[in-house]
């Protein structure tokens, strides 16, 4: 788990996550409120999305937040 701030400044965390179908996806978490949004990643597995993440700069992860879409739930 990664935390950054967004260009309003509000801190985010962020993760890899999985769909059922196996896609690889950055999963963003509002530190405060807010609603789970997700990026896909290119990347061939769990473990390797995890260390793309880490290697992003916190300018990448802005701008990955800002083309994320709202994580569906349920």
């Amino acid at each position: 788990m990664r935390r950054f701030c967004d260009l309003e400044g509000s801190e985010w965390e962020v993760v890899a996550g999985r769909e059922s179908w196996g896609a690889i996806y950055a999963i963003f978490i509002p530190v405060v409120e807010g609603e789970l949004r997700q990026s896909p990643v290119q990347a061939t597995g769990y473990e390797a999305a995890t260390a793309e993440l880490e290697r992003l700069s916190e300018v990448e992860l802005q701008m990955m937040l800002a083309q994320s879409q709202p994580k569906p739930m349920g």
